[in-house]
This record gives C-alpha cells, sequence and structure tokens, in this order.
C-alpha cells in the first residue's frame, strides 16, 4: 500500500458514518439512462458494500429508455401529455418487457463473485414482488392517460421482515389494481412512496443529470425543503433536474429526513455522497443539518477527536479529557449530520469585561467553508450577551488571521491579572485583543 497512513486516518474518518447508518433504511432509485450506460455493475458493488455495513437498501429502478427502444422496435410513436406518458396495451407491453429485463440485470448484477473484485464473498439476496398497489392517474385536462398510474399502497409490512432478514427489496416502475390490473409508473413516484411507508431513512437519486447549480452557477449542495422550494420557483434548473428536485421536497415534507439527488457519471458517487462531509451531490433535508450551538458533555468525545492533532503538532495546549468536561460550558460547536466539526471555547474574566476565545478548531474536512469566522462571531455574540466590552487570543501560528479580522496585537500586561500568571512564557503566544 502507497500510503497506509492515509488509509487509516481516510478510514477512521468515516467511521462515524458507518455507526450512524448501521441498521438504517435507505430507498435508493435510478433510472433506465444508468442501466444504458453501463454503470450497473458498479452501483452493484457500492450497494453491497452498504449493505455489508448493516444498512437495509431498497432499490428501486426506472426504464424509461428501455420503453422507448421498445416502442421504437414495434414502430410506435410514444405519446405524451405535459411530460406524462400515455400507456396505452402496446406501451404497457413494452414497460413490462423493459422491466423484466433491468430486472434479471440487476439480479445478474448482484450474483457477482469473483475472487479479488469487490463482490467476492458477497451473498445478497434480491427479492422482487408485487409490493405496490396502483390506480389510473385517469383524464388529465380532457386526455385520457390509460393505463398510466400512480402509486397507491406499498406493502411496507411484508417489505420490513425482508429487509431485517438480509435481503434487498427491489422495485419495479409497475403496480398492480386489486382487479388484477398492471399499470405504468414513475420511477420517483414509486421511489418516493416506498420511502414514506417504510419510513426510511433516506431516499437517494443516482441520476442522469449533472450537480445542480443556482442561476450564478454556484452549486447547490445542501438544502432545506424551504430553500428547494424556493429554488424550484425560480425556475432556472433544467426540467430533468426540477422533476428530481420536486419529488426530494416531496418525500422530506412526507417526513423522510433527507433526500440525496447524485450524479452518476462520477464513479462512486453513492458512497461518496454518503461518506464524504461535502457529499457529491444535492442533499435536500426537512430541516437545515448544519447547527451552531453551545456544547453539552455528549460533545467532549467529538472535540477531543477534533483538537487532538493540534495538540500534538503543537498549534494547541493540551486539554485532557477531565479538562474538557469540567470547562465544558464554555464551549461551542459546529455539528453537520450529527458529526461535530468545529469547536470554540470562551473564558470569563468578568472583573475586567474581558473574554478570551480558545481552542478555536475546525475540522481539515470543512475548512475553507466559512465555519471559523461563524465560530467567532458566535463567541463574540456570547462575549457581548455576557456584558464583555474586549475579547482576546493567544495564538502561536494564525497571527495573520485574527489581524484579518480585527483583532489587534498586545503585550502581556494587557491581559487579566488571573490570565497573566498562567501566561506560558515557554510557548511565547502571541496577544490579540479586539473591541467588541
Amino acid at each position: 500500500m502507497e500510503n497506509p497512513i492515509q488509509f487509516v486516518q481516510w478510514l477512521r474518518s468515516v467511521a462515524p458514518y458507518i455507526h450512524a447508518f448501521r441498521g438504517k433504511t435507505f430507498v435508493v432509485a435510478f433510472p433506465g439512462e444508468l442501466v444504458q450506460a453501463g454503470a450497473l455493475p458498479v452501483l452493484a458493488q457500492d450497494l453491497s458494500l452498504l449493505h455489508a455495513l448493516g444498512i437495509k437498501v431498497v432499490i428501486v429502478h426506472g426504464s424509461r429508455p428501455q420503453v422507448e427502444e421498445q416502442l421504437a422496435l414495434r414502430k410506435v410513436e410514444p405519446r405524451f401529455h405535459k411530460g406524462v406518458r400515455i400507456t396505452d396495451t402496446t406501451a404497457l407491453e413494452c414497460a413490462k418487457e423493459a422491466a423484466g429485463e433491468i430486472r434479471l440485470d440487476i439480479e445478474a448484477a448482484f450474483s457477482q463473485g469473483l475472487p479479488n473484485t469487490p463482490m467476492a464473498h458477497a451473498a445478497v439476496r434480491i427479492i422482487s414482488g408485487n409490493f405496490v398497489t396502483a390506480r389510473p392517474m385517469g383524464v388529465i385536462d380532457g386526455v385520457d392517460l390509460e393505463l398510466t398510474g400512480i402509486v397507491r399502497k406499498i406493502a411496507y409490512e411484508t417489505i420490513h421482515p425482508i429487509l431485517s432478514a438480509g435481503a434487498m427489496v427491489l422495485l419495479s416502475p409497475l403496480g398492480f389494481s386489486p382487479t388484477g390490473e398492471a399499470f405504468n409508473l414513475t420511477m420517483e413516484d414509486v421511489a418516493v412512496s416506498a420511502a414514506t411507508a417504510l419510513r426510511a431513512d433516506k431516499l437517494i437519486f443516482i441520476t442522469e443529470t449533472p450537480l445542480m447549480t443556482d442561476s450564478g452557477g454556484t452549486e447547490l449542495r445542501e438544502l432545506s425543503a424551504h430553500q428547494a422550494q424556493a429554488v424550484l420557483q425560480a425556475g432556472f434548473l433544467p426540467p430533468d433536474a426540477s422533476f428530481y428536485l420536486r419529488h426530494a421536497i416531496q418525500v422530506c415534507n412526507n417526513g423522510v429526513s433527507r433526500a440525496h439527488i447524485v450524479p452518476f457519471s462520477t464513479d462512486g458517487s453513492a458512497l461518496l455522497e454518503l461518506f464524504t462531509h461535502d457529499g457529491i451531490g444535492t442533499m435536500v433535508t426537512y430541516q437545515n443539518l448544519e447547527s451552531l450551538r453551545d456544547a453539552t458533555i455528549e460533545d467532549v468525545g467529538g472535540i477531543l477527536k477534533l483538537i487532538e492533532p493540534l495538540e500534538a503538532d503543537g498549534t494547541l495546549v493540551k486539554r485532557g479529557r477531565e479538562l474538557i468536561e469540567r470547562e465544558i460550558d464554555y464551549f461551542s460547536v459546529i455539528e453537520h449530520d450529527g458529526v461535530i466539526f468545529g469547536c470554540a471555547a470562551l473564558y470569563p474574566f468578568p472583573s475586567e469585561k474581558m473574554g478570551e476565545m480558545a481552542c478555536l478548531t475546525v475540522s481539515p474536512d470543512a475548512q475553507a467553508q466559512g465555519d471559523g469566522e461563524r465560530l467567532l462571531k458566535h463567541i463574540e455574540n456570547r462575549a457581548r450577551a455576557a456584558g464583555f466590552t474586549r475579547l482576546f487570543v493567544l495564538t502561536t501560528r494564525t497571527a495573520h488571521w485574527f489581524l484579518k479580522r480585527g483583532f489587534m496585537p498586545a503585550n502581556v500586561d494587557a491581559l487579566p491579572k488571573d490570565r497573566q500568571h498562567m501566561y506560558n512564557w515557554q510557548r511565547k503566544s502571541q496577544v490579540f485583543i479586539k473591541q467588541l
């Protein structure tokens, strides 16, 4: 291995996600374009890894290009109304053939097991069946959509035991009525309905669309459902991206906490989205997942993990667990998706109306995103609320950062008397003070 230390650091960095995801239910939906692009075997490997990590996976596939191919072979012109396929008996037969072919391709992909491949020793079982009850979409604007349907019910009471038994569940974009009719459905409708009925923790769309950007070209990495609705209403997204975003908003409003829209053009996009801080797609949440808050005793472990590398290289003064526990009320943290990515402490010196900001730290995975600035503003606000008029810091390596943010150099004599007595003359930290 070329860089074992880097590998170990990476593996440790994904450990919080592994712990958080174990036992959770993810619905993963992808369009027929992914199969057409030849990306199914690699996706199967990635989903098998999720399965091996203890995640319950429900797969929903689409089949639009495959249906188009079947119609073309029959020399039948497809018909649409407002972007929705009008499914006559011929189109339904094409949908059945396409779904059956893709289902077999999926089962074959998960049956890989050659030695020295990611699927070695994988024993993944895929269960499919009549789990989707549907009804006709009916007549819209005077146009009969015939055998095009919408989901009426997902057999969650049957699917849950299958997932608990260690198998994956596969849902096709077809549904059945109590009278035995079959209906052509959209992959997105099935995915949203399944995630809602199963009370899934995530819905992940692996899509043919690139990463969403706003009208100015800025990447849209994370949106609350409210923000996503505003993006939709602004009207600058391409139609396909808007379609996925609309369903992501819907599923979040239905109680699923997170929906992801991830382009399949990047190898391993699902893993990159789930196991890295910024991901590679757009995440829609019911609420904003990032919070800047006062620390609690439960945060001690996360703070220690965050500051240990900086203590080791001498950037920060060493603090043991007992000291952090005693002083936890002085700390504030930035938490994102259950993981602490930044912290800072405010130590009070009320007689001089001064506060010391210490232990300002942001994880390397989250730097250059303004979190250090946000922590500084938060500490300044805490200091003002406590009646302090000045904030000071002691630093050995980040003097320019504080100078750029309004701190002025000062002598040790300018510190509160009690802090002067604790000054470490061996470290020779520089003193900076800011008027509040």
